[in-house]
């Protein structure tokens, strides 16, 4: 009997949730619902029909706006731009920042803290200020309403972050495998591709991650930079919503969001097998 007694209050308290795991369930599924309730807003506009106040749902729904959206040349060449624009950027602010990074990262001396600040001033520079300085600059070297110029300009925002992304991980790095390889009679070459890379190779995906995700979404700069002639994604999303269409509006929506979600799933899916095997 008393065994019974028992079970049945250790099923009670099994069951019976504290108020504050309550309240921390609350709170984690509204944070959710804000997180989701523009995305359920733009599939509901971008793939349906006949949609006006006060019907919940639509009344038609309809593959047809998305595909007329995305088959557009403009769109197409606004999100091969935004693509291309994020990649090069990615690549060239890890090419600019591993060398200070691992400085940073490994050595100590006098005055790197104010090395660091310098790197973090153009976080909180504002954009507009810099990218009207640039403008001039770029207008007078021919750069203005060019590529190089916006992933140029891009930089700006984007190194910093690439940066310190790196130091992190040269902070947990061991230069001794390197020294190692050397002995060993290994070249300057082989001992980065073959002991450094690997090694670091994660770190070196979430600072990509960093730089993709800021160069993707910068909209002043590229206005200002760009002169117009360059039209990436952002920039088409706002002309559109100038515009008033929802459906367009929606639609475009989506294929901004859609490459960065994709990637940082596949990141985190790519780290979270790293740290199964041990690697990172």
């Amino acid at each position: 009997m008393a065994n019974v007694e028992i079970g049945k209050s250790q099923s009670s308290q099994r069951f019976t949730l504290h108020p504050s795991r309550i309240a921390l369930h609350v709170i984690r599924f509204t944070f959710y619902a804000l997180l989701l309730a523009p995305l359920v807003v733009f599939v509901l506009h971008a793939f349906s029909m006949r949609w006006f106040y006060p019907q919940v749902l639509p009344l038609e729904w309809t593959f047809t706006p998305f595909l007329n959206q995305i088959s557009n040349p403009r769109a197409q060449e606004a999100l091969w731009e935004s693509l291309k624009i994020a990649v090069l950027t990615s690549v060239l602010s890890l090419v600019a920042g591993y060398p200070a990074a691992r400085t940073l990262g490994l050595h100590d001396f006098r005055g790197k803290g104010f090395v660091l600040l310098l790197f973090f001033l153009p976080t909180v520079a504002p954009p507009a200020a810099t990218g009207m300085g640039l403008n001039i600059l770029f207008l007078r070297l021919g750069w203005a309403g060019t590529d190089l110029g916006v992933v140029l300009v891009h930089l700006i925002p984007v190194l910093p972050y690439t940066i310190f992304s790196l130091i992190g991980v040269f902070a947990r790095y061991d230069p001794n495998f390197e020294s190692q390889a050397l002995v060993l009679g290994a070249s300057q070459v082989r001992i980065f591709w073959s002991v450094t890379l690997p090694l670091i190779f994660p770190g070196i995906v979430v600072a990509m991650l960093f730089a993709f995700l800021i160069s993707w979404s910068q909209y002043l700069l590229t206005l200002l930079i760009g002169s117009g002639r360059v039209i990436t994604l952002p920039i088409l999303l706002f002309s559109t919503v100038s515009g008033g269409n929802p459906t367009s509006i929606a639609i475009l929506s989506l294929l901004f969001v859609a490459p960065p979600i994709l990637i940082i799933i596949a990141t985190v899916r790519y780290l979270g097998e790293q740290r199964m095997t041990g690697q990172y």
